[in-house]
């Protein structure tokens, strides 16, 4: 189950995590959101002690949405050591989130790097 993110946690839980922190910012009556949901309840448990997967409702957190820039929702930051390294706008299917976030945990690297050697042979790290 996907984690719950409030402007109370959200330093504790997301800016201060050891992990990379996918959030998912959604609100009521939003038909791509309620797509999302089930996505990212399947990510949060798929990647469980690897990253921290969860969602931030908008109309709850609007001090968190405003700081964040958040102007349209779904909007999903994939946040790592305090810092957004990726961010998306409206609804997102499963395998590009799950890229996402192993771009962020495999070998330690930011979820996007530019002119990168090629991963080894196997598609490990």
């Amino acid at each position: 189950m996907a984690a719950e993110f409030s402007t109370a946690s959200f330093k504790a839980d997301v800016l201060e995590s050891d992990k990379p922190v996918l959030v998912d910012f959604w609100s009521h009556g939003c038909p791509p959101c309620k797509r999302l949901a089930p996505v990212i309840d399947e990510l949060a448990s798929e990647n469980e002690g690897k990253a921290l997967v969860g969602k931030c409702n908008v109309g709850d957190n609007m001090e968190l949405a405003a700081e964040y820039g958040i102007t349209a929702v779904p909007t999903i930051l994939l946040f790592k050591g305090g810092e957004i390294v990726e961010r998306m706008q409206g609804y997102q299917d499963k395998s590009k989130l799950q890229e996402v976030i192993k771009g962020a945990t495999c070998c330690g690297g930011p979820a996007v790097e530019i002119d990168a050697p090629a991963p080894p042979s196997g598609g490990g790290c």
